[in-house]
């Protein structure tokens, strides 16, 4: 069941464990070990990011979702990694503690119907294991799907399960974001769905920034990306802004570079400047 290779935070291979929902992790944001959970299992997505790793990647939903199977996985997984050799063997020195379980993937997780029932699913196995509250339960997000009723059915199960949201904003204009998520979205939707999120359970906004065809975000790009923050400023617990960390398997791929750490830096400052929190992870 262990992975072939050593963990390593450049290569996030959801096929690692041979499962077909769950796959370890070690994760530079989570500061450890993440179990992921992949409800994606088809490379369907709603959204095309042109950063993302995903090869074969769909447009699309998730697929039925087996709950057993994901059960019985997650099950298999926790006992290697807390009762097995799984960190010695698996983990560098230095990243061999477990951070989360977080539901992520190769698509967009609460495209699955059964997406409230997966985090009951989690919770009851993470209380078998006297782990519920210990750690963290995460979302990774587009947000897009934030306003239909079973989304916030699951989101408010995430937050009394010691759970957190870490929610997409790439970009703040609807330029912007058809750019890099291609995707034609209201920037005014985009803040209406990050509150309905944060109202409802701990929620971080993410954002992926990064150099095409050699150039940044330029300054009105950046200006309305502020102000939106700021806007939901009172509503989220802070930003993780990070950069390209692993290679974007999209038609893009050649346009994209990372941005130099001052530039992140930079751009972290003016967020704070708002009174956010901000992580940044070159």
């Amino acid at each position: 069941m262990n992975p072939s290779t050593p963990l390593n935070p450049t290569d996030h291979d959801r096929d690692s464990a041979g499962m077909t929902y769950v796959y370890p992790v070690v994760s530079r944001r989570a500061a450890g070990v993440s179990i992921g959970i992949n409800l994606n299992p088809n490379n369907a997505c709603n959204w095309r990011c042109i950063y993302c790793q995903v090869p074969g990647l769909t447009r699309g939903a998730a697929p039925a979702i087996n709950l057993a199977q994901l059960e019985q996985e997650l099950r298999r997984m926790l006992d290697d990694v807390l009762h097995g050799d799984f960190m010695q063997q698996q983990v560098p020195e230095g990243a061999r503690q477990l951070q989360d379980i977080a539901f992520s993937g190769n698509g967009e997780p609460t495209s699955a119907s059964e997406f409230p029932q997966a985090v009951a699913v989690v919770e009851n196995v993470l209380r078998d294991f006297g782990l519920l509250g210990k750690i963290k339960v995460r979302l990774i997000t587009n947000g897009s799907l934030l306003d239909r009723p079973g989304v916030l059915e699951g989101i408010t199960h995430l937050a009394r399960c010691n759970g957190e949201v870490w929610f997409k904003v790439d970009a703040a204009t609807t330029q912007g974001i058809a750019r890099i998520n291609d995707v034609r979205l209201k920037p005014e939707g985009v803040l209406d769905r990050l509150r309905y999120c944060a109202t409802r359970c701990l929620t971080w906004v993410q954002t992926c920034v990064l150099a095409l065809d050699g150039l940044p975000p330029n300054e009105a790009e950046i200006q309305a990306y502020l102000a939106l923050l700021q806007q939901a400023a009172n509503d989220i617990a802070g930003v993780h802004l990070y950069g390209l960390a692993r290679p974007s398997m999209q038609a893009e791929a050649p346009r994209l570079a990372r941005l130099p750490d001052a530039w992140l830096e930079q751009l972290a400052s003016r967020i704070r400047q708002l009174g956010i929190t901000v992580q940044v992870s070159p």
